[in-house]
């Protein structure tokens, strides 16, 4: 390990999160000698962030713990525009009142993991609608174009991929890493930011970034990095049977958040609970060792933490006991995902749906056609089943580990 001398640093690469870094001795004695107010950017592309952006949330947070002061970046500009880095497609496009809504959505989650305020070291919330919106045409290309070489921007693997697969590339998106690039240097002149961080993927973005800064402003910035984060299976972050892990509790709820880290793969318990929970690194070095059933503990003790910080103490503790009553008492806990049957009979394959154990109806027909649809523990083996509700509910599984509860309307 490198040996920093900043709080900072050390955190960061004592829990891995840094991947690549510009300048890291320059940024290190920075981070020694002054607050360095640092920032990640947001797009708001949906209503909610999903898990594959919560390491970038704990990278503002450990930030912030370290005494530095973390920028949270909505991209209610270059929301309109849409970043390809490594994207097979051109993202849909959406109206500015889809984005406005969007990112109202998205500032609740920030304020669980961050302290907000006027002090040094209190986090702040900015959107980069606020001046790409107001930019001229001529002038920004006359200003801001100058300093970027196509040449070089084409040979960025975000946009490289692209075109080696001939797959459509639009000037539009083209556009964007000069906008991620401006918003560092207005970043750095309003608010004296000196540190961008992001994804492996946000690399030349970045670079781009301090190259724009250091040449029209003459002022040193620094960027830095994390590693992609996959499974221990190889899969990528978040990605589950039911789709996306939403970090709002209106897209997921808390039961769903606690149950996907509790989940998590034996191998990537220790990794997980270095990035996404507060526990000091010995006590994370005990969890790590424990052996045979006892790393269920481990991967308890994650879910417990991973969802106190994103949904509350109470809702990670509710989630606790209903996973408790579920798996070790057989009953149907009550944060469990619940569904109201109006009529009181279901087919089978829509209360899968329903409950969200399965993306779609075809999913489902294949989870009973293999075995794995249950109704209150007994196997369905026929995706015609009519479940009729009784009142005290009906408890309906995906596998061993996903459940939910129907309940007359």
């Amino acid at each position: 390990m490198t040996a920093y001398t900043s709080d900072l640093l050390r955190t960061l690469e004592a829990r891995g999160y840094i991947h690549q870094a510009t300048d890291a001795a320059a940024l290190d004695a920075l981070a020694v000698r002054q607050v360095v107010p640092g920032y990640i950017g947001f797009d708001p592309t949906a209503p909610s962030l999903h898990v594959g952006s919560l390491v970038q949330i704990m990278m503002l947070r450990r930030l912030q713990q370290t005494g530095h002061k973390p920028v949270v970046l909505m991209g209610g500009g270059t929301g309109k525009v849409g970043d390809p880095s490594f994207k097979d497609e051109a993202r849909r496009l959406m109206t500015d009142e889809t984005i406005a809504a969007n990112v109202a959505s998205i500032k609740t989650v920030f304020e669980r993991f961050l302290t907000f305020g006027d002090g040094p070291s209190d986090a702040v919330m900015v959107d980069n609608a606020d001046w790409l919106d107001k930019l001229e045409y001529i002038p920004f290309l006359r200003d801001i174009g100058q300093h970027f070489s196509v040449n070089r921007m084409l040979a960025f693997d975000s946009v490289k991929l692209r075109l080696d697969r001939e797959q459509s590339l639009s000037f539009l998106e083209f556009n964007y890493m000069i906008l991620q690039a401006y918003d560092f240097r207005e970043l750095s002149r309003r608010m004296g930011v000196a540190l961008q961080m992001g994804g492996s993927d946000q690399w030349g973005n970045i670079v781009n970034g301090i190259e724009l800064t250091r040449r029209v402003d003459g002022r040193e910035v620094y960027g830095l990095t994390t590693p992609l984060i996959t499974t221990a299976d190889g899969g990528k972050m978040g990605k589950t049977m039911a789709g996306a892990v939403w970090l709002n509790e209106d897209a997921l709820p808390a039961y769903d958040y606690w149950q996907f880290w509790r989940n998590t793969h034996d191998a990537d318990v220790g990794r997980f609970l270095r990035l996404f929970t507060d526990l000091p690194l010995d006590e994370i070095a005990r969890l790590e060792a424990l052996g045979g059933a006892e790393i269920n503990e481990a991967k308890k003790r994650l879910a417990d933490e991973a969802t106190a910080l994103c949904r509350g103490a109470d809702a990670a503790a509710r989630a606790a006991e209903t996973a408790r009553r579920t798996f070790e008492e057989g009953a149907a806990g009550e944060a469990l995902p619940t569904h109201r049957v109006e009529a009181w009979t279901i087919g089978v394959v829509d209360a899968l749906v329903a409950l969200g154990l399965v993306a779609s109806k075809g999913e489902a027909r294949r989870l009973v056609k293999g075995g794995g649809a249950r109704v209150n523990g007994e196997k369905v083996d026929d995706d015609a089943l009519v479940v009729t509700v009784p009142a005290e509910g009906v408890r309906v599984s995906a596998g061993r580990k996903h459940h939910g509860l129907l309940t007359r309307g």
